[in-house]
């Protein structure tokens, strides 16, 4: 059943002229000053980013969630929007039919069963309307309001903020100058006129001469107020580095940074009337559809022409089984709760956008947390996600864990699914070089790193999936992002079939290799067929995987081909060995859902079989 929502959501898109105009200083402030107010703030950010999104995210005490019209399409770019700033189930559901009778639980109780939908409970739903969970959406642009990747602007802030219908605040740098200042805002209201500017707040004022003149100039030529004046400070709160702002894991001094920024900025910026824009930005418009659900998994089970394959916030499709002629009981319906995909998450490895691991949330993968700088060794898990970071600050320490490098190479060896984005890739390398020192790494592959000066690769990425891999199905097209400093010192192209033993390959064509799935496709046997047919690893050899999976090879092989971006060498991303895909581009879950599921795949593949 398709039906339109319409969402009011205050809400306010803060962008600039330029890059390093202010837009995080900015951002900062406003969210710091209206959560001194007791305000929720959610706070958004354009562009592939992280470590502004990191800083948004630890002001705000919540989330930051990102927007980007290359990486995703326009219409889930709305509704990861609309998804994050409204609560669907607190204002759908009316008064019950009967009185005084408690109201539904959410779809999906706490003890994972699926509940009936709303109208087979009695329950009236008013599907035309969503309230906001939170009080304010603030969206941070990246680089000029019409910066995109051409010269139309495609993909830039002021296509987002149309998008969104939201009102923009400019922030501009006013170091050495003055009424220009105006003919810069007023070029950008009337470059596109559907870009609704509301407002300016102006940075590094050097003097109240410099402050009268510029504001008598936009309020005179643009017609729009100034609505904060931010001085020069003579600390700077957050400094930058080689890939932006320090990051707050590495930041010395956070909360008292925050709390500094928001006592200065109440002194400079008219919050009452930036509130106010934000309020009053018009409702917005979407269209989502509702589909039947299933009562339980147990149904499904029972029905005999049922297979559960994923669980979605409130949806949860009917698909009917590829192998109706099997016996149901020869099958083993899993339930994705039951997967525990590891996340590298600490001051080393912090790169990940909350979408990719809530998209694996909603699957009912359980996430745990595991810290490669402190952890002795890898916890049992199903799949492992390590995103990017930054491991050449932490080189000392990642080589250092021996323990938990070695853990990690023997899970890596034994099959376990491994998905690693730029510094993950680095992470997983032999060795990483610094100012003629070699930190050693995990050594999944035989790659050593070095860090340049300047960057090596930084934009949008296009990648084709040349070569079948345990992940991607070939020729799919992905869209990314890279941004990294490291680079390829050294390869060693040699096949890593030499990891194995004549011996080894010697007990491995001795070992019965029973069929591991029915014909047609990949699906899980039942546990007592499993008990029947272990893994191979149980019966006395090694590399599992390499024989179940016909993708899968004992070499080193790239599974992407560059149509845009640097990859890491000529043109090729995407390096495989066994069930590791590691790779420089960066993918956002909602733009690339083939990720969710690829990782989700493997993982349970590994689960049925380890």
């Amino acid at each position: 059943m398709t039906q339109l929502l319409t969402c009011s959501i205050p809400r306010i898109v803060i962008s600039a002229l330029r890059g390093s105009s202010g837009k995080t200083l900015l951002s900062l402030s406003l969210i710091a000053l209206w959560r001194k107010r007791g305000l929720k703030v959610t706070p958004f950010k354009k562009g592939p980013d992280y470590i502004d999104a990191g800083w948004l995210a630890k002001v705000s005490g919540g989330h930051c969630f990102n927007l980007d019209l290359f990486m995703m399409k326009p219409e889930q770019a709305l509704q990861s929007f609309i998804s994050h700033t409204c609560n669907f189930h607190e204002h759908i559901i009316k008064e019950s039919t009967e009185e005084g009778k408690n109201p539904p639980t959410p779809p999906f109780s706490k003890g994972g069963q699926i509940d009936s939908p709303l109208w087979q409970r009695g329950v009236r739903g008013d599907f035309t309307r969503k309230k906001f969970s939170g009080q304010i959406a603030l969206i941070e642009g990246n680089r000029g309001l019409y910066d995109g990747a051409d010269s139309s602007g495609t993909y830039s802030t002021a296509e987002l903020a149309k998008l969104l219908n939201a009102p923009v605040l400019l922030v501009v740098d006013c170091t050495k100058a003055t009424s220009t200042v105006s003919a810069m805002i007023l070029g950008c209201q009337r470059l596109d006129p559907k870009v609704k500017i509301r407002g300016v707040v102006l940075n590094n004022i050097s003097t109240e001469r410099q402050e009268l003149i510029i504001r008598e100039a936009i309020e005179k030529n643009c017609r729009i107020p100034v609505l904060g004046v931010i001085p020069k400070f003579k600390k700077d709160l957050f400094p930058e580095r080689h890939m932006g702002l320090t990051p707050f894991h590495e930041h010395l001094e956070v909360e008292k940074s925050i709390s500094t920024i928001a006592e200065l900025s109440s002194k400079y910026l008219d919050i009452d009337a930036i509130w106010k824009i934000a309020k009053g930005a018009p409702p917005l418009k979407t269209v989502t559809s509702y589909k039947l659900q299933v009562t339980s998994y147990k149904k499904a089970v029972t029905s005999n022409k049922l297979r559960v394959t994923s669980k979605e916030n409130y949806t949860n499709s009917l698909v009917k089984t590829r192998h109706s002629s099997l016996p149901l009981d020869s099958l083993l319906v899993t339930c994705y709760s039951s997967l525990k995909i590891g996340v590298i998450r600490d001051s080393a490895f912090q790169f990940y956008y909350p979408e990719n691991i809530e998209e694996l949330k909603k699957r009912g993968a359980r996430i745990i947390e595991i810290n490669a700088l402190r952890d002795k060794k890898l916890s049992e898990l199903d799949a492992l996600y390590i995103g990017g970071g930054f491991p050449e600050t932490h080189a000392k320490e990642l080589a250092q864990n021996k323990s938990f490098r070695k853990s990690l190479h023997n899970a890596i060896e034994s099959g376990l699914p491994v998905y690693a984005e730029c510094g993950g890739l680095m992470y997983l390398g032999e060795s990483l070089i610094l100012h003629n020192k070699t930190y050693p790494m995990v050594g999944a592959f035989p790659l050593i790193f070095g860090v340049e000066k300047k960057p090596r690769a930084h934009g949008y990425t296009i990648l084709e999936v040349a070569k079948k891999n345990p992940y991607f199905s070939k020729n799919l097209v992905l869209k990314g992002h890279e941004f990294h400093y490291s680079r390829v010192l050294k390869m060693d192209k040699t096949p890593i079939s030499l990891r194995f033993t004549k011996e080894n390959e010697n007990i491995i064509r001795k070992i019965p290799l029973y069929p591991p799935f029915p014909k047609g496709d990949n699906f899980p046997l039942s546990r007592e067929v499993r008990g029947v047919y272990p893994p191979l690893w149980k019966r006395g050899g090694r590399g599992d995987f390499i024989k179940l999976f016909p993708s899968q090879t004992d070499n080193i092989y790239f599974a992407f081909k560059m149509k845009r971006g640097q990859g890491i060498v000529d043109k090729m991303d995407g390096l495989c060995y066994k069930n590791v895909l590691a790779t420089y581009t960066h993918l956002h879950a909602l733009g690339a859902r083939e990720w969710v599921e690829g990782l989700i795949r493997c993982a349970m593949k590994f689960k049925t079989y380890v």
